[in-house]
């Protein structure tokens, strides 16, 4: 029999205290997960040990007959399940947006600032605040505020948040059978805001993977897709783990030190000992579990440590990282993630042909969503094809030239490609600031490189096709690098998915994506160099051709390279690239492998 105490309006709240509250909420509801026995009525007390924080949470002894239940609308929230239901039907939200609300519900009509939040959701770890705005606007999608008069939460400008909707809080002695059957795998997986496109074979080869082994990576360049196709693999895999599917997102970890700290957050452990990485090892012992290691590439080597302690001292679980870079630790099993497959150049492709391919499929679905309605016909069928391989198949690079769709139409958007880095710029305000443009995904990737591996990246994008390793190395040397030390930073940008590789031949072909090129191409030209690698390029062309031809180049090296419009000696040239640099790197040029 279901028994139900109605305590009143935030009474919880009122009975253990503002400052024990947030603390209590997430304490409690990490009981399951853990396995922790705490004790009612005894008074908190910080942890002695912690020093390096002010403002952590204190620990809690709690001991709870009944689950206390908080009803506002037409959802109510199960914290110690960490379960929220609108009706009867459970409501996915990530673990991040479920931890805010269960602050904001404690609270409720109260002022919780932006540090408050914070101390809670990243627990001893620096985070930009970037970061709580993304994670409470998917708690504001996810409980639909604003939509059809309802109003939950507020934001207070520069000071923080206020949950205003009325709250009831029920305190339950035994859950009834629906609500017990709802409660689903052990997971923080994030709700689906869209489909996945394309990508059923890649999920069906990466879980297959990881049957036979305990850590892949899945690897490729930013805006590929990396996260949307770990997070479908991991919802396939969801029944297979005993204790849960765990989604540890990195991209907020600033330092390095603090990877562990995320870890021990996502799993409800207490962080704030000496030795973290040690205590969650411990506590995964006789786990099994499967691990979502997301956006490693900035943190690399400190994930990488992680994983092989995980991997040596919890023989449950499983590991699955995504990163623009391997981790290169031992039992690593790397998944290039290949962009979604375009239509073939060419003139005449229906609308039908069109949409078989994953990359149209998405470019529709998109545009559709942001125009209210659209149909693709057989007369700009071609030009779709064309925009979505002159974007090499790139989802994230796909959404942003579809969302523009409604400013310059079909036509439009396809003459406007060559200045890929200005076009490319409206992404989703609730995504992390380097996601929200071109430009600011590439700078992320960029920032990351050494100066020397830079100044190659800049260098490599005098080519407009395909070369080889050979000609990278003797166009980006200099008095300083030899050209096998070039091919070194080469094969590293290779590793970081700057550089497109294919070995299906003699000699691998070299490649940069075109939005990598146009960023690298202008990042040469605000560096001074280009004039410089113009000759180089044109020299090292000339130097290919046969003796009796070289007579067609004499006083025109530039015409090696026809994407190169400038004459290497101009003495305006650099000018006159930076005025009109996207016509010439989009111009074709022909396939050299020297």
């Amino acid at each position: 029999m279901r028994i139900q105490e109605y305590t009143g309006q935030n009474r919880l709240h009122e009975r253990i205290g503002p400052e024990l509250s947030i603390a209590y909420a997430t304490a409690k509801s990490r009981v399951p997960h853990f396995d922790r026995r705490l004790t009612f009525g005894v008074t908190a007390m910080p942890d002695s040990t912690n020093t390096s924080s002010g403002n952590a949470a204190p620990r809690l002894d709690i001991k709870q007959d009944n689950e206390h239940v908080f009803c506002f609308g037409n959802f109510r929230l199960l914290p110690a399940r960490r379960l929220l239901l609108e009706g009867d039907k459970p409501l996915r939200l990530g673990s991040r947006a479920l931890d805010i609300l269960i602050a904001l519900l404690e609270r409720a009509g109260d002022l919780v600032t932006k540090d408050e939040l914070m101390a809670l959701v990243w627990p001893n770890t620096f985070v930009e605040s970037a970061n709580l705005t993304v994670h409470i606007a998917a708690l504001r999608r996810g409980l639909g505020d604003g939509r059809d008069g309802n109003r939950f939460l507020i934001n207070i400008p520069g000071r923080g948040y206020r949950f205003v909707a009325p709250v009831d809080v029920i305190r339950e002695s035994s859950p009834s059978p629906p609500e017990a059957a709802a409660v689903p795998n052990a997971h923080n997986l994030p709700a689906h805001l869209t489909r996945l496109i394309g990508r059923e074979d890649v999920v069906s080869a990466v879980a297959a993977q990881l049957c036979r082994s305990r850590f892949l990576t899945v690897v490729g360049p930013g805006g590929i897709g990396k996260t949307s196709a770990a997070l479908a693999v991991a919802e396939k895999l969801i029944a297979n783990y005993r204790d849960g599917t765990w989604l540890i997102d990195l991209a907020p970890v600033c330092d390095s030190l603090h990877v562990p700290a995320a870890l021990a957050s996502a799993l409800g452990y207490d962080s704030r000992n000496q030795n973290t990485l040690a205590g969650v090892i411990a506590t995964l012992r006789y786990k099994q579990m499967l691990l979502i290691l997301d956006n490693c590439e900035h943190v690399v080597a400190a994930a990488a440590d992680l994983v092989a302690g995980v991997l040596r001292g919890a023989p449950g679980v499983q590991v699955l990282a995504t990163s623009r870079e391997p981790l290169r630790t031992e039992g690593e099993r790397i998944y290039r993630l290949p962009p979604l497959e375009s239509p073939p150049a060419g003139h005449g492709i229906s609308a039908e042909k069109a949409l078989r391919f994953a990359a149209v499929q998405l470019f529709v679905e998109r545009t559709a969503a942001a125009l209210g309605e659209f149909v693709l016909d057989d007369a700009d069928a071609p030009l779709v094809g064309d925009i979505c391989r002159k974007l090499d198949g790139i989802p994230l690079a796909i959404e942003f030239a579809a969302a523009r769709v409604n400013c310059f139409g079909i036509r439009g958007l396809a003459a406007r490609l060559d200045d890929c880095m200005r076009l490319l710029t409206t992404g989703s305000r609730t995504k992390l600031p380097r996601q929200q443009t071109m430009r600011a995904t590439l700078d992320w990737s960029y920032g990351l490189l050494t100066d020397v591996q830079q100044t190659v990246l800049r260098r490599l994008s005098i080519f407009s096709g395909e070369f080889s390793l050979r000609a990278a190395g003797a166009v980006a040397s200099d008095e300083s690098r030899a050209s096998h030390e070039i091919v070194d930073h080469v094969t590293e940008l290779v590793a970081k998915s700057l550089v497109a590789t294919e070995a299906d031949g003699d000699e691998p072909r070299l490649r940069l994506l075109q939005t990598t090129r146009v960023f690298a191409l202008e990042k040469l030209v605000e560096s001074g160099e280009f004039d410089a690698v113009v000759r180089r390029h044109a020299e090292y062309l000339r130097a290919q051709v046969p003796a009796q031809d070289k007579a067609t180049f004499h006083g025109a090296p530039a015409r090696c390279s026809p994407d190169i419009a400038i004459v290497a000696t101009s003495a305006t040239g650099s000018r006159r690239v930076s005025n009109s640099l996207s016509s010439r790197v989009a111009a074709p040029a022909p396939r050299i492998i020297a």
